[in-house]
């Protein structure tokens, strides 16, 4: 028996959010936007000291704003410095194509389920023309449907998350298109987003408003 559901309206909403799933997935995503973070979020340099705010500044003067996974590595502002200067090059510098690493940060995020990168990231995706198809085949945790040169990407990166390691093929396979100067950016941009997405999880930060979610 439905209980507090205001009697017959009320089961009639939750039928109508059962058979509608848009309805559900704005359900899903309003429930854990409103999920609180286990840090407080640091949004203003006003927050940390004095001596460390030039550490926020830079991470502003690169992103715009103190937001994302910063608002909590900044409870260590020296490990955040330094990992913005990381993340700068993974993520604006380089020489790895765009899309690859697009879709390396989205296979990463999938694989950890990491709400708040998933959704940054597939944004990003969508800028790179990278299909919904292929957004849709990394979010289901499927290889079909995803161009040839594309699976070949999120493949190394599942392998390496999965098993610790690749295969001598897919190793190859990547020196071959990237070189191996593109062979070891694409693996520090394997291992970055997995620091994102390791320390949002752990400090239970969600996806950001309007952002896309990853099934519960």
């Amino acid at each position: 028996m439905l209980r507090g559901g205001g009697g017959k309206g009320g089961l009639a909403r939750v039928l109508r959010t059962a058979a509608n799933p848009t309805t559900l997935n704005q359900h899903q995503q309003t429930k854990r936007e409103t999920t609180m973070a286990r840090l407080p979020l640091i949004t203003s340099k006003e927050q940390i000291a004095p001596k460390d705010h030039a550490i926020a500044d830079g991470i502003i003067g690169s992103r715009g704003s103190l937001h994302g996974p910063f608002s909590v590595f900044l409870h260590s502002p020296e490990l955040a410095g330094r990992l913005a200067h990381l993340g700068a090059y993974v993520r604006f510098e380089g020489t790895l194509d765009m899309r690859v690493r697009v879709l390396a940060a989205m296979t990463v995020a999938r694989e950890f389920q990491a709400a708040y990168v998933w959704g940054a990231q597939t944004g990003s995706a969508r800028r790179q023309n990278v299909p919904e198809t292929t957004i849709a085949a990394i979010r289901d945790n499927r290889s079909d449907g995803i161009p040839a040169d594309d699976l070949a990407v999120v493949e190394f990166t599942r392998a390496l998350l999965r098993e610790h390691r690749v295969t001598d093929a897919a190793a190859s396979e990547m020196r071959r298109r990237f070189g191996d100067d593109g062979f070891i950016q694409l693996t520090g941009a394997i291992g970055y987003y997995s620091m994102l997405s390791m320390t949002v999880n752990a400090c239970a930060l969600e996806a950001a408003p309007g952002a896309d979610v990853l099934p519960a």
